[in-house]
């Protein structure tokens, strides 16, 4: 059976519903068992501004928002004027005849005119409810599911909300039975319902399962998300969630707490990561395991804080001065975050040292059908060398020899790990020096620094990562070494990438392979050496300016990319961007590519 690939664009002001209506659709949608994505495109003002919601769906696999919108819902004329143009043969445009006139459209797209203000009972904000029953009966789905997920959306506000939402739905639903085509074909359906998540939520369940107990956090988009799913769990959950006055004593109480032997996490944006940049570097030196989530969105300074970007590659291999061990990770979509974090909470247990996670705007706020049976909340805990207060662990032994004078909680081990005891554990004092220190914590700054010693640690501390590395699964080439091109990724680009290979192979004929990075620290350098040395071109697609892990990857392998693809405008690529950049870096035309998003225009 063809697989059935379609997309829905709603596009208003703020306060208009938007982002309602697309948690409606993504519902139903994910209730007939269809993989989905959803992105919303929206400003950074409570009221006004222009906002865009695209949610795709289908019975395939569907890793971007897509390159073309089937059903167009603009609720104002700006957005009517922004995004008809791009609509091509076979859409429909549905809008309010009274205040929106349509423009120009390209042959073949259907002008779908509605009276809002009939249908919707006089209520201003409920046209979209209107167009969303409309838009269902266009594409093949009865009305119950939509009353369903009304109800459920409204619920809240009362049962004569719900009744009236109910009505306005079905009233758009057999207009448009009524008045317009349906599409030739029908939205499918599978066996199996998906769930849907956003990618924050991922974080926050990924961060439950892994055993977390302290969450803090400042607000700042796009990771508020984290927050707000965490502080809405936590007292069944049995996790404290604390919103602190700033990133600096966020960080600061998250050490705090993993001290102690509590698993500890925040979440955060660039600027909030910058100042917590210190207290980074202090987990590395007192070797306390920390997971810190870093949400990017465009900058610098405030930035477009709506906006997405993969900007802050560099601030987080660079965060907390001189050198020392940290585990720095970038997960690719919605279920890659919530697999991750009970992974890299395992790690940073087992190296004591912090762990950074790299998501950003489009996985993070976006939203994904997931199944979930693939959300397992009973992952394995592993604590490393943990000494608790109830006798777990190595203070269990009493071979140990560790007393009050002989504990070494920094001891030089071959493989630079040492026993951590948690304050309060008898026979297991020490010092947790943020100086640099001997192994049972003496500073060895206070009247002699000893050459020796800072060798020794920084040595010991570095060690680490040599185990890490082994653990950590090294990229795959996805596609044939010997392809016309190879496409180098890292993060949330993975799924627009991997649709552009498929699209070069289908459409324009060219053979392209696909290398996505996941692990950035420590970084398999052999295996991704030796990948690049057979490819042809490669070319590396990244959401930033200045070609940030272009610039890494040289530095750690010496190999230059052939070509970059990079978008830098707060939107996320489409998979028509790469392709078309591909076309012309092959064709000689250009080294560097910048697509620009066509509705900005």
């Amino acid at each position: 059976m063809a697989t059935v690939d379609f997309a829905v664009g709603i596009g208003g002001e703020n306060g208009q519903g938007i982002a309602s209506a697309g948690d409606i659709l993504a519902r139903i949608f994910a209730g007939r068992g269809l993989n989905l994505n959803a992105y919303n495109a929206y400003q950074s003002i409570i009221r006004g501004g222009h906002t865009f919601l695209t949610v795709r769906a289908s019975d395939g696999p569907v890793r971007s928002m897509g390159d073309k919108i089937d059903v167009f819902i603009p609720l104002n004329q700006d957005t009517m004027d922004r995004h008809l143009h791009l609509l091509r043969a076979g859409a429909c445009a549905l809008y309010d005849r009274e205040k929106i006139k349509p423009g120009v459209a390209a042959a073949g797209v259907q002008l779908c005119p509605m009276p809002m203000k009939e249908l919707a009972k006089g209520n201003k904000l409920a046209a979209n409810t209107a167009a969303l029953g409309a838009t269902l009966q266009l594409l093949g789905i009865a009305a119950e599911p939509l009353e369903a997920a009304v109800t459920r959306q409204f619920k809240k506000k009362g049962d004569a909300a719900v009744a009236e939402n109910i009505a306005i739905a079905r009233a758009g639903y057999d207009y448009a039975a009524q008045n317009f085509k349906a599409f030739p074909w029908q939205a499918p359906r599978r066996p199996k319902p998906l769930g849907v998540i956003t990618g924050n939520q991922a974080i926050a369940m990924g961060g439950a399962a892994a055993g977390v107990k302290f969450y803090a956090a400042y607000p700042m988009s796009p990771s508020t998300g984290v927050l707000m799913w965490m502080a809405g769990h936590a007292r069944k959950l049995g996790i404290m969630v604390r919103q602190v006055e700033d990133e600096i004593g966020v960080m600061n109480m998250v050490i705090g707490a993993a001290c102690t032997g509590c698993r500890a996490m925040c979440a955060t944006s660039g600027g909030g990561f910058a100042l917590m940049a210190e207290a980074i570097g202090m987990a590395g030196m007192i070797e306390t395991p920390v997971v810190c989530i870093d949400v990017q969105r465009a900058g610098p300074a405030t930035g477009v804080p709506t906006k997405t970007e993969q900007g802050d590659l560099w601030q987080v291999l660079g965060a907390g001065q001189g050198d020392y061990p940290r585990l720095v990770v970038a997960p690719a979509n919605q279920l890659d975050l919530f697999q991750t974090i009970p992974e890299l909470f395992n790690l940073c247990d087992k190296y004591q040292c912090p762990g950074l996670v790299l998501s950003d705007l489009l996985i993070s706020e976006g939203t994904a059908s997931v199944d979930p049976g693939e959300l397992d909340c009973n992952v394995p805990i592993e604590r490393g060398e943990l000494i608790l207060p109830d006798g777990n662990g190595a203070a269990a032994d009493p071979s140990s020899g560790y007393n009050n004078r002989a504990y070494l909680r920094f001891k030089n081990t071959a493989s630079g790990i040492s026993p951590r005891a948690v304050p309060g554990v008898p026979g297991h004092i020490f010092v947790a020096a943020t100086d640099e220190h001997d192994e049972d914590g003496t500073l060895i700054s206070d009247e002699f620094t000893n050459p020796h010693t800072r060798r020794m640690m920084v040595e010991k501390r570095a060690r680490k990562m040599q185990g890490a590395l082994a653990e950590l699964a090294p990229p795959k080439l996805v596609g044939p070494e010997n392809a016309a091109v190879t496409l180098v990724g890292w993060g949330s680009t993975q799924g627009v990438i991997r649709e552009a290979v498929e699209k070069l192979a289908g459409e324009e004929g060219i053979v392209a392979a696909q290398l996505s990075i996941k692990w950035l620290v420590p970084l398999h350098v052999a295996e991704i050496s030796r990948i690049l040395a057979c490819s042809r071109t490669v070319i590396i697609v990244e959401n930033n300016y200045s070609g940030q892990f272009a610039r890494y990857l040289r530095s750690e392998t010496g190999f230059e990319a052939h070509g970059h693809i990079r978008k830098y405008d707060g939107e996320p690529f489409m998979p028509h961007h790469i392709v078309e950049a591909v076309k012309a870096q092959l064709a000689g035309q250009t080294r560097l590519s910048v697509p620009v998003h066509e509705v900005n225009a």
